[in-house]
């Protein structure tokens, strides 16, 4: 009996796994959403009868079961364990295959309403292209004025925003037959169709556009030529009015004055008649878009504007000729009466200009002022000689102007005034010219009078044995300055003969040569003493000139050479040092050449040698000193800089560090743990190296405290100090951090433990990390290198990752312009697609390492940049380049904005993408829900699917 019922079981289960089995070859069968149509409805209808069969899997299963536990009861424990293993198995596959059949039947029920709403849409909007087609084919229509035309452009606006607001859809539209073409490949779908749908959006809009630029032309002309016309009615009215103003103008104005005014109104009548001329053509123009009845009108407008201007026109002559007969016949006294004004003002000018270039100005005057002014009076006395003739011609237009009627009194009035002015400046003129002759002979003897009263003193001066030079040279100066008087009397011998006469002259000048001869032979005498005393004083006077100033210089140098030889407290006061040596140095050089011109001066006196040797001696002791200093202070400085950049390094590679281990520190559980063995291996390799990094600091430090102030010693040594402390903390943080690993470690895994073992840390201070059991030593160090070169598998694929995405950016970030960047870019982007195979198999084999290296969401993570790289490859090796370059020749500075800010928006774009993928994967966590979260999520756009019904994953 208990065989039987075991046979009954085994049986069953038979039965069922090849129920089952055959059921999943039917669904793998037609687990497939390529091609057309017709083959995705047969699928879909196979699917749903393989999905009507599940009960009755339920019910093989409910049988099993109730077998199972029978067979149970009756049978041995030894043959339990076959039994609930068989059962074990036969349920997973139960399982397995529900599972299978409800994801395949909703996955093609989803992709057959997908594909029916695609349908739906795009009928909707070829329906709209016909319509916009229609209603854009006639031909634009003549209208009768500015109003009508207006309206029409507001009409024509609206359907081209209709447009616009189209493309929205369009892409919508096009996105997601792309979406449904990548998974049925059908050519109903694919590019060609889309870029039909876009071709014939494309041509809507262009039709669209092209209607509203030529309605805004044909109003923009109409509402230009309106405005003229009203401006040209505005031009004309006011011009009417004012003269009208002009014609009944009661007060009482000059011909002149009336004959300007109404020649600018003419004027301004002329120019209208160009302004006419102008609308005419405009008018031309704007009738070829108008309709007859609005042209009709516009002509009947502007002929009356030109009647208004001929009629305005005609009345400015008629005004013109009246006003001219008027001035005829004034003209002929006004001519007249302004030419005497005109000479009676001339006469009074020049008097006035002669009596002002007499004004003798106040104060004593020299022989040279006395000269011009007698030569003024003496050519005033003839131009005065000369105006005579106008005044008798004055005296004749005054009798001739009396023979008018009008009161000639004032002109009358003026000829007298100027006749009185002319008698009263030739007086004047006589009684200075009298006066000047008078000084001028005065002054003439001076120049004897001086020279006699100074001759004395020189000869007693020249006899005198030792006189002073400073005496001498001003007896000297004196007597040229008598030369040149003397030799400028003899010069004046015309003048003198105007002024004294012949006679008197001659004996004057005599008198002059033998003063001058006289005045020769002293200043012979004073140059000779001069000469004397010169040669005595000079050889004294060079030399201490000279040396005194170099004395003092050189003490100088050596005062701020003893501030220098303190030592500075930090590099920036050693730097400052050896640029004040530095500028010392030049100091002294400059002193050098000074001294050698100075020793030129010293070679014949002995007295003076002796101390220009001990000067250049104190000076080469100096500079030697001087380059010594400068010497020191360069290796001062170097040795700093050297010293700060190492502890530089030092001090950031520890923070960096630091920060490193303390956030491995924080971080729980095994997981994290193993991806961070590769970061830990390669931190611990650098210590040895870094550690004598920290010997060669403290060297230079040694070095710095060694030529440093007490003050900067103490601060080196505290840098010092701070740095081992923090090298120490390193140290005992990732000794802690290694411990702390150990110890967590669960003991069912001690067998993957990894041992970090350094090589050049076995011998010195050194972290150990070793393996507790000695009995599987081997097999751990031999996982731990089979861990590492995993890690380091996938560590340079994501590098490599990383690498082209970058390469991709900067290729899509140039723009292309010329057909070569395009070319070029195009062959850049195939290198980088020749390269995807190989790392398509680099991601294969991290999908078969998946099981040993553990870390899921790294893995996922790297899927789906691996995917993100590869379709935004794809799209850039698809897109039309030249369209871009066309649209970025149009848009100029725009699209060129644009692309910056999206491109600095591109890391938020993409966190908000993580958010949106973690969005979609939390209803996970709910296995009855999770469909239906999803639809609604979908809602959330404007063209999607709507499905109504069970969840169909």
């Amino acid at each position: 009996m208990t065989q039987q019922l075991q046979d009954e079981f085994d049986s069953s289960v038979e039965n069922a796994e090849a129920w089952m089995k055959a059921i999943q070859e039917r669904l793998r069968i037609n687990d497939n959403t390529k091609g057309p149509r017709s083959a995705l409805e047969a699928r879909l209808r196979e699917t749903e009868k393989i999905l009507a069969l599940e009960p009755e899997g339920s019910l093989k299963m409910d049988l099993i079961l109730a077998k199972a536990d029978t067979a149970l009861r009756s049978i041995g424990e030894d043959k339990k364990h076959e039994v609930l293993s068989k059962l074990k198995d036969i349920k997973a596959l139960w399982e397995e295959t529900a599972i299978y059949i409800t994801h395949c039947h909703s996955r093609i029920e989803w992709v057959w309403l997908h594909w029916s709403e695609y349908l739906k849409a795009q009928d909707e909007f070829y329906a709209w292209i016909h319509n916009m087609r229609v209603t854009l084919e006639p031909d634009i229509e003549l209208q009768l004025g500015l109003k009508e035309k207006q309206w029409q452009l507001s009409h024509a606006q609206v359907l081209l925003n209709d447009v616009l607001n189209q493309s929205v859809l369009l892409e919508r539209l096009l996105e997601e037959a792309a979406s449904l073409f990548n998974r049925i490949g059908d050519p109903s779908v694919d590019e060609n169709v889309q870029k039909k749908m876009r071709v014939e959006y494309e041509g809507i809009r262009e039709e669209a556009q092209s209607r509203v630029k030529l309605l805004e032309k044909i109003t923009k002309e109409h509402e230009q030529y309106s405005a003229n016309v009203n401006q040209f009615r505005s031009w004309l009215n006011g011009v009417t009015e004012r003269f009208n103003c002009f014609i009944g103008d009661a007060t009482k104005s000059s011909v002149e004055d009336k004959l300007k005014a109404l020649k600018e109104i003419a004027k301004s009548i002329r120019s209208g008649g160009k302004k006419w001329k102008h609308l005419e053509n405009q008018c031309a123009e704007v009738i070829q878009n108008t309709s007859p009845l609005g042209a009709e009108r516009m002509k009947d407008e502007l002929e009356e504007l030109r009647r208004d201007l001929e009629k305005l026109k005609l009345l400015s002559r008629e005004e013109e000729e009246r006003l001219l007969k008027i001035q005829e016949s004034e003209s002929a006294y006004e001519s007249q009466a302004r030419q005497l004004e005109a000479d009676v003002q001339g006469l009074k000018k020049d008097l006035q200009r002669l009596e002002n270039d007499l004004d003798p100005r106040e104060g004593e005057k020299t022989e040279d002022e006395f000269v011009t002014l007698w030569r003024k009076c003496n050519a005033t006395r003839a131009a005065l000689a000369a105006e005579e003739s106008k005044v008798e011609r004055l005296k004749a237009q005054l009798k001739e102007l009396l023979r008018f009627s009008q009161d000639v009194q004032p002109h009358a009035e003026s000829v007298v005034s100027a006749i009185q002015h002319y008698q009263s400046v030739r007086g004047k003129i006589s009684k200075m010219s009298t006066d000047t002759e008078t000084q001028l002979r005065r002054l003439f003897q001076n120049p004897l009078q001086d020279f006699e009263q100074w001759k004395p003193s020189v000869q007693m001066l020249v006899e005198t044995p030792e006189p002073a030079l400073a005496h001498i040279e001003a007896a000297l100066a004196e007597s040229s300055q008598f030369k040149e008087k003397l030799m400028t009397l003899q010069l004046k011998k015309d003048l003198l003969n105007n002024i004294l006469g012949e006679e008197k002259a001659k004996s004057f000048l005599q008198e002059v040569a033998e003063a001058s001869k006289e005045r020769e032979i002293l200043h012979k005498s004073l140059l000779q003493s001069k000469s004397k005393l010169q040669s005595l004083i000079s050889q004294h006077e060079d030399f201490d000139a000279g040396f005194a100033p170099l004395q003092k210089k050189l003490s100088a140098i050596k005062a701020k050479l003893d501030l220098e030889k303190e030592s500075r407290p930090d590099l920036l006061g050693k730097k400052t040092q050896l640029q004040r040596l530095q500028m010392i140095q030049d100091d002294l050089a400059e002193l050098a050449i000074q001294v050698d011109e100075v020793e030129k001066l010293v070679q014949s006196s002995t007295t003076h040698r002796h101390e220009m040797n001990q000067l250049t001696s104190d000076l080469q002791a100096l500079k030697r000193s001087l380059e010594m200093m400068i010497q020191q202070s360069e290796e001062h400085v170097q040795k700093h800089w050297a010293y700060n950049d190492k502890l530089s390094d030092l001090q950031q590679w520890i923070t960096v560090t630091t920060e490193k281990i303390g956030s491995y520190q924080s971080a729980d559980g095994e997981q994290n743990t193993e991806g961070r063995v590769a970061d830990l291996e390669r931190w611990l390799a650098e210590f040895p190296d870094k550690e004598i990094q920290l010997h060669l600091v403290e060297a230079h430090g040694q070095l710095v405290m060694e030529n440093s102030s007490p003050e900067e010693t103490a601060h080196v040594q505290a840098e010092l100090d701070q740095l081992k402390e923090s090298w120490r903390s390193l140290k005992e943080m990732t000794v802690g951090l290694l411990k702390k690993w150990h110890l967590n470690r669960p003991v069912a895994d001690k067998k993957k433990k990894v041992a970090f073992v350094d090589s050049r840390w076995m011998s010195g201070p050194a972290f150990h990390l070793l393996d507790v059991d000695p009995n599987h030593k081997q097999e751990r160090i031999g996982e731990g290198q089979n861990m590492s070169s995993h890690l380091k598998l996938l560590h340079d694929f994501e590098e490599w990752l990383q690498e082209e995405n970058t390469k991709l950016t900067k290729i899509l970030a140039v723009t292309s312009s010329s057909t070569e960047e395009i070319k070029a870019r195009q062959s850049k982007l195939e290198e980088l697609q020749s390269r995807v195979p190989d790392g398509q198999c680099q991601f294969e084999d991290l999908l078969r390492l998946h099981p040993v290296i553990g870390n899921s969401e790294d893995l996922e993570d790297l899927r789906y940049r691996w995917m993100l790289y590869k379709s935004k490859l794809k799209e850039s090796m698809n897109s039309p380049v030249g369209d871009s370059t066309q649209f970025t020749k149009r848009s100029g500075g725009i699209c060129s904005f644009l692309h910056r800010v999206c491109w600095a928006a591109l890391p938020l774009q993409l966190l908000l993408l993580l958010l949106l993928l973690l969005a979609f994967l939390l209803p996970l966590a709910e296995e009855t829900h999770s469909c239906t979260l999803a639809n609604n999520f979908a809602r959330s756009f404007n063209l999607m699917l709507r499905y109504e019904g069970p969840p169909p994953t």
